[in-house]
């Protein structure tokens, strides 16, 4: 039994976003109200194994985080025989491989939803995959799999920077995929029946095409008709696009018959989205008929907004640096929004470099609110 046949139905997980889930944000995400499942931002196959070391950064995590899935991208499968066997040697508890990701540079190169156009290449990707998932269970050694030796060290120096991490058990970790309705055109039916001849563990699908990047409304109807062709598999089949809150997670569960539901950008700067998770299953009787209850999203109070983009702010800082205190801008301009002032506030943060820049900034916004 694999992870994923333990958790609770219908699961309800933080959807992988580049230059969005790193380890500081999913950190914030575990500790004020974590999903069933974290991913990884995406990762390039070829960073994993021969990059220059600092690109396993997105590959760090904390133990707080589990279940943790690493999501891979890339074509070639050779790459992702070996970055198989990373992903395994840092103790991951499952692989995503990206087949969805619009991105022009990533979808025109053959990568991420360009794998669409290239089935058979996506079998050989998912094969290669899984054929390192199982070599490596088996003992052998990242060397051993192609991989350099400096980059093997590399690789354990990761791992072994965790604090608490438990003792590495060799055992096959489940694979999954991530991807869309199709490149150009819908064509979710056949295209999932293809994912299924690799018998993945998940199945999450975003409702556009790569063709409609994130423009239009996610199709529902289309994902409803995937989690038709996928039941009885044993494969779960994970809807992804335009849910808003936990109550419309639940609404599209019971609508579509999906296992489970992947939120992305609606938990940008709300790092305590998935925290009424339980309340809204028990409220919602996952798998019951009827119509389901009205349910306000929770949000906590400003200042403990405040306090929590805070922390934030100095966890990124820890990690990552004041030289890399930029990234973090974007955050705290999501966390400014729907308040008395969040605009200029918003404004403020898009020119911070550390924190004490934003504690200056938040000082100011406090003085300008109180004369």
């Amino acid at each position: 039994m694999n992870f994923w046949q333990t958790l609770a139905r219908p699961i309800l997980g933080l959807s992988p976003m580049d230059g969005v889930t790193d380890a500081a944000f999913r950190h914030m995400v575990a500790s004020h109200g974590r999903p069933d499942v974290f991913y990884t931002e995406f990762t390039h196959v070829h960073d994993v194994c021969r990059g220059p070391e600092f690109l396993l950064d997105s590959l760090l995590y904390g133990e707080s985080e589990r279940p943790i899935v690493a999501q891979l991208y890339g074509k070639d499968p050779e790459l992702f025989y070996q970055a198989a066997h990373a992903v395994c040697e840092l103790g991951f508890d499952g692989l995503d491989v990206n087949m969805g990701c619009p991105s022009r540079n990533v979808a025109s190169s053959g990568s991420g939803a360009g794998l669409i156009k290239t089935p058979d290449l996506a079998h050989s990707v998912m094969r290669a995959t899984r054929q390192g998932i199982e070599d490596w269970a088996a003992g052998q050694s990242l060397e051993s799999a192609g991989v350099r030796p400096a980059r093997a060290e590399a690789i354990r120096r990761l791992r072994d920077c965790r604090r608490n991490a438990p003792v590495l058990e060799r055992k096959p970790i489940p694979l999954s995929v991530k991807t869309r309705l199709g490149y150009d055109a819908v064509i979710v039916d056949r295209w999932v029946e293809h994912l299924l001849i690799e018998r993945p563990a998940v199945i999450s699908l975003h409702g556009r095409t790569l063709q409609q990047m994130y423009r239009g409304e996610a199709d529902w109807r289309a994902i409803a008709r995937a989690a038709e062709v996928t039941r009885g598999t044993g494969t779960l089949l994970f809807g992804n696009g335009d849910v808003h809150s936990l109550a419309e997670a639940m609404r599209r569960v019971h609508e579509t018959k999906v296992d489970g539901v992947l939120i992305g950008r609606a938990a940008l700067g709300a790092p305590w989205f998935f925290r009424e998770k339980e309340a809204v299953r028990r409220a919602s009787g996952a798998g019951g008929a009827g119509p389901l209850p009205e349910l306000q999203p929770w949000a906590p109070a400003l200042p403990i907004r405040f306090d929590i983009m805070l922390e934030h702010a100095r966890w990124f800082e820890r990690q990552w640096g004041v030289d890399q205190f930029r990234r973090m801008r974007k955050h705290l301009g999501w966390y400014c929004k729907g308040f008395p002032g969040a605009a200029a506030l918003r404004a403020a943060m898009f020119q911070v470099s550390s924190v004490l820049d934003v504690e200056t900034a938040l000082a100011a916004y406090h003085a300008r609110t109180l004369a």
